[in-house]
């Protein structure tokens, strides 16, 4: 049996780490450690389940083996196996580093970040250690706490990446110029920084310079760039030009950008419209869900990226009986979990839930959310791409309410095209007619729910918004069933983190002069057409 005192507070030699193991077990970590080494995780697995199989309670073969099946995607196994580790070896730096990755990688980032922190304690003088809780905490949208631990990462050694997340961190809680400073010193650093580039031209309340066109045009001649490195660039590259005016270079730079990242992050509109069509068919009426008024602190808002959904969400955050919570996963989650319950994706096992299924459904996605909930409070949930997931929502939580954010389709389709969001996670947003059969889609879900969810679906335009705030602001705390707070008339002064790309805007009043497309002419009547709608016509 192994005794307590295994539990190294720094990485030990893999002799000692391996210590208890017969010889032929020994032999078997070591070459799956080699395999592991080659990234060849299969050939690593069988030997680590060998080994298992001779100690199988081993904390540094169940690591090794959780290692190599997480390399496969077999993140749930790997999750069981690293807590049989810990709690054999509850304070090991690398057990408790690979916990927290794999309950990052769960969903549960609540017990992800006790990891992380627990490992940097641990190993105080780690940088990877702190860089990981840094990241996990701003995922997670903790950014006040995020700031210090990544402060703290690059005061023990540079780490670029982290550099960018520090910077996005700031730019969350409002705190712009040393947003923007981080970035500057960067890229005197660094002048062919692409990603320092792209995450000042994020900033969207901050012009670039001239200088800054020269400077980006030159790091553009080199040679040796990456892909992703040349599409940063162009996408800072056009922001410049619009900041000056230079429209037809701008689209002209947005145009290459997009199509280059239309060759990594591929898109089947005619698929995802299929997909859309299998929804609406399963909710052509509302279901017989949850009772009662499951979900009543709930307020969702749903749009397609980059239609005011920040400006809303802000606004309802500055009321006193509100928490912005921003954007959550915990509705996919909930929905992932009953389709891998079912062995069905959704929407294919929504005709066999019962209503107590659904009320099942909808207490998951209530734990997933506890953080936010908060006596006498409602919190909003800021996700886009909730617009598929309005059906389900009203099933599991009935007493939620949906505001469906909408922006005039031409302003909202030229903004996406003009956003590289990370990892990809909107793909249809790099060809203009892709994005305008996903408006298309997303209009017909609109008015489908508006339809069949009469009272507890609301359309929030945002002209409408910015044309005259206080009385939309009324009819939108109304429809919440909030009173009316003159704090939400102010809303850029509420102290909390936002980490959409309008983190900059909704630190501001209102203005009323962020439309571009009209500055963009003619050059967007394909996307026009593609809309139903008329030509560019001058005023």
């Amino acid at each position: 049996m192994l005794t307590s005192n295994r539990n190294p507070t720094k990485p030990a030699s893999d002799g000692a780490r391996l210590e208890g193991l017969a010889p032929f077990a020994a032999n078997r970590v070591h070459a799956a450690m080699q395999a592991l080494r080659a990234k060849q995780a299969p050939a690593a697995e069988r030997d680590l389940r060998t080994a298992l199989a001779q100690a199988p309670t081993h904390p540094e073969v169940q690591r090794l083996l959780a290692i190599a099946l997480r390399m496969q995607d077999k993140n749930a196994e790997a999750l069981a196996l690293l807590r049989q580790a810990a709690a054999n070896w509850p304070d090991d730096v690398m057990i408790q580093n690979g916990l927290g990755t794999a309950l990052d990688a769960s969903g549960d980032r609540v017990a992800a970040i006790a990891a992380f922190r627990r490992a940097c304690q641990l190993a105080p003088d780690a940088a990877v250690l702190w860089i990981n809780l840094g990241k996990t905490l701003g995922d997670y949208g903790q950014y006040d706490e995020a700031i210090p631990v990544l402060e703290h990462a690059l005061q023990i050694a540079p780490h670029a990446a982290s550099e960018i997340r520090l910077s996005h961190a700031l730019r969350a809680v409002g705190r712009i110029d040393e947003s923007v400073g981080r970035l500057r010193a960067m890229l005197a650093r660094d002048p062919a920084d692409s990603e320092a580039w792209l995450a000042l031209a994020g900033l969207k309340t901050r012009r670039l310079e001239t200088d800054d066109i020269a400077g980006i045009e030159q790091v553009l001649e080199k040679p040796d760039l990456k892909p992703g490195e040349r599409i940063s660039l162009q996408f800072a590259l056009a922001k410049a030009f619009d900041d000056h005016g230079r429209y037809a270079e701008a689209f002209a730079a947005y145009v290459d950008a997009n199509a280059a990242t239309r060759k990594i992050h591929a898109w089947d509109a005619k698929l995802f419209s299929a997909f859309v069509d299998d929804v609406l068919r399963m909710f052509v009426r509302p279901v017989s869900g949850a009772t009662g008024n499951q979900g009543e602190e709930v307020i969702f808002i749903v749009s397609l990226p980059r239609s005011g959904s920040s400006l809303t969400e802000q606004i309802l955050a500055s009321h006193s009986q509100v928490v912005g919570a921003g954007e959550l996963d915990a509705t996919a989650v909930a929905i992932e979990s009953e389709s891998a319950r079912r062995r069905q994706p959704f929407p294919q096992w929504v005709s066999a839930a019962t209503a107590d299924d659904w009320q099942r459904i909808g207490r998951h996605y209530l734990e997933l959310t506890t953080r936010w909930r908060k006596p006498g409070q409602r919190f909003t949930d800021k996700l886009p791409g909730n617009w598929l997931r309005v059906g389900a929502i009203f099933a599991m939580l009935p007493g939620a309410r949906v505001i469906d954010c909408q922006r005039d389709p031409v302003e909202s389709c030229f903004s996406c095209f003009r956003t590289l969001f990370s990892q990809g996670n909107q793909p249809f947003s790099y060809d203009l007619a892709d994005i305008a059969a996903h408006w298309r889609d997303y209009d017909r879900a609109s008015h489908h729910w508006q339809a069949i969810y009469p009272t507890t679906y609301r359309v929030q335009r945002y002209e409408a918004l910015v044309a005259d705030p206080e009385t939309q602001t009324r009819e939108l705390l109304d429809f919440c069933g909030l009173d009316f707070d003159p704090a939400c008339l102010r809303f850029w002064e509420a102290q909390r983190s936002v980490r959409t790309a309008s983190a900059a805007q909704v630190r501001e009043p209102i203005r009323k002069d962020t439309a571009r497309a009209d500055k963009y002419g003619a050059l967007l009547d394909p996307l026009r057409k593609e809309l139903g709608l008329a030509p560019f016509a001058a005023k």
